[in-house]
């Protein structure tokens, strides 16, 4: 299976530990595609993986370009005598045999010498590479290849007794259109996080307007992240990442039921934020000395339902996605709501922390770990059973595809699009961290909530949105053209950062920009104007927002 996916990083709870990885495997041309079809009334046809090794056998790339073969079915024998060929012969046949207690490349000879076609293996216990000393098999020339034996059951049930069989590996495509869905998802996501974090701003100056306490909107703040929060935030990140590396199987599960918690209320914020701008269905009830709307415990019940919809089905890789991918943006979408940077400086130190974080744990650790193998893509790929990657660049296949490890849910997850062999052997997603969009979100959010301050018509926050979308348009770019996985965070990063300076420095807001909120609290809060804005300090400029 292949899963192409981009480094992330997120909030300060055991989920944020997680948000910041690259995992990208590249496709090797092992799985293949065994076609076949009935040679009599039965017209019916299926595909089904099989692994085979490129550099023993090629294959045609295309269904039209290869033979097809009658298949003979022999996986009652094994295949390691001459005396186990049938007395009708296997001549011009495609023979499935079971493992048996000689090599591979053994029974291929055999089969070869009485003038087999091809030789399939049947497991019932997982597909793997075929491997063996060819050098001493020079003779064999047949293709070889590893299918499911529960495969083999289903398409003669299906097919009939009559099975046509055609081995062909189409190439994988560079490109997936699943790589654009992901990215209008993170660019909507980003651009609506901002835009909802710049909206509650302009609730809360309006409401501190009303009350004439500038304060009290900060006292009301969910959170907000000094510099030397920033700091401790990514330490909590590192320690929790190496806690995961070392006890995944019982970390994991914790990691999932956050996930449960956190993806329904944040789902609950994002629809009731809606609501609340329906005028009608405001029936009211008073509860444990609270008025509460009736259509709000409605939604709460709602949104409960879907998490534990998640939490049962979510292995579920053929439709769950899309379930998985609502609460992964209702998430996101509330995380850059509720957590605020109070400062420029703060962004700066935020994303150059996590991007050293990214760079330390994906391209250093390999050269600590005894297996070679970066601690973040460990955490992110789970236990190493998983089936996904075995020693020499082998693809290994689980004999069941229903059963599957726990992967953390920190996210976004689309099929592939186009049709390969990989989805036969899996169901291939292309990836994108909730971290990727949150981490560069935060100074995006922080960029709309400044326009708010300056009233400066949404600059900022339209300059950093389209960086955004250039910089993970590099990230895919790059990817496409190096044919290995990209740190999205190296080229968000960069392109977030001197996007948002650059403006700032344009309209010589550089000073207060730098500063955020804390350059109000040190200014005079008197009558008089503020130069860099043009409007006065003791008026929050939300009065003069259209």
């Amino acid at each position: 299976m292949e899963e192409r996916s981009f480094y992330l990083g997120s909030r300060p709870s055991l989920l944020l530990s997680l948000l910041l990885f690259l995992h990208h495997q590249q496709a090797y041309a092992q799985q293949g595609i065994l076609h076949v079809s009935g040679d009599g009334s039965v017209q019916a046809t299926r595909d089904y993986c099989m692994l085979y090794n490129p550099s023993w056998t090629s294959l045609p790339s295309t269904l039209d370009n290869a033979k097809s073969y009658r298949m003979e079915n022999l996986t009652t024998r094994q295949l390691c005598s001459a005396s186990d060929v049938p007395p009708r012969g296997i001549k011009d046949k495609a023979v499935v045999v079971a493992f048996g207690n000689c090599s591979l490349l053994e029974m291929a000879r055999i089969a070869q010498n009485n003038s087999a076609r091809v030789l399939l293996i049947a497991s019932k216990t997982g597909l793997i590479t075929p491997t063996g000393n060819k050098s001493t098999f020079k003779d064999v020339t047949i293709p070889i290849a590893n299918v499911r034996y529960r495969d083999i059951m289903e398409m003669q049930q299906i097919v009939g007794g009559n099975v046509m069989a055609t081995l062909y590996a189409p190439p994988v495509p560079e490109f997936d259109y699943s790589m654009l869905v992901i990215f209008l998802i993170a660019v909507f996501t980003v651009a609506l996080g901002g835009y909802w974090s710049g909206a509650s701003e302009i609730e809360d100056l309006r409401s501190a307007a009303n009350c004439g306490n500038r304060d009290s909107r900060r006292q009301e703040e969910n959170a907000s992240l000094s510099p030397l929060s920033v700091v401790l935030f990514v330490v909590v990140c590192c320690i929790m990442l190496l806690l995961l590396y070392f006890f995944y199987k019982w970390l994991v599960y914790v990691i999932i039921a956050v996930f449960c918690i956190a993806s329904a209320v944040s789902l609950f914020n994002c629809l009731a934020a809606l609501i609340r701008k329906v005028s009608f269905g405001q029936c009211r009830i008073s509860c444990c000395n609270r008025i509460i709307e009736v259509r709000l415990i409605f939604l709460a019940a709602f949104c409960i339902a879907m998490s534990v919809v998640w939490a049962v089905f979510r292995n579920e890789d053929r439709w769950i996605w899309i379930l998985h991918d609502i609460l992964g943006i209702a998430f996101c979408l509330n995380f850059m709501k509720i957590l605020r940077m109070t400062s420029f400086k703060s962004c700066v130190l935020l994303l150059v922390l996590f991007l050293l974080y990214d760079v330390f744990f994906v391209f250093i650790t390999p050269l600590i770990t005894k297996n070679g193998e970066s601690i973040m893509i460990e955490v992110a790929a789970g236990p190493s059973e998983s089936g996904e990657k075995s020693d020499e660049n082998l693809v290994v296949v689980p004999a069941e595809p229903s059963v599957l490890r726990e992967k953390l849910p920190v996210v976004i997850r689309v099929p592939r699009l186009d049709f390969s062999a990989l989805t036969l052997c899996g169901m291939p997603f292309s990836l994108l961290g909730f971290g990727d969009m949150i981490v560069p979100g935060l100074v995006v959010a922080y960029c709309r909530r400044f326009d708010v301050w300056t009233s400066s018509s949404c600059i900022y926050y339209a300059a950093c949105t389209v960086a955004y979308a250039v910089g993970l348009g590099v990230t895919f770019l790059a990817l496409a053209l190096m044919k290995m996985g990209q740190p999205a965070l190296l080229y968000l990063v960069p392109c977030t950062l001197f996007t948002s300076s650059v403006v700032a420095w344009s309209r010589k807001e550089m000073k207060k920009f730098w500063n955020g909120s804390n350059y109000e609290i040190m200014e005079p809060l008197d009558n008089g104007v503020n130069t860099d804005s043009g409007v006065t300090a003791h008026e929050p400029s939300v009065v003069q927002y259209p």
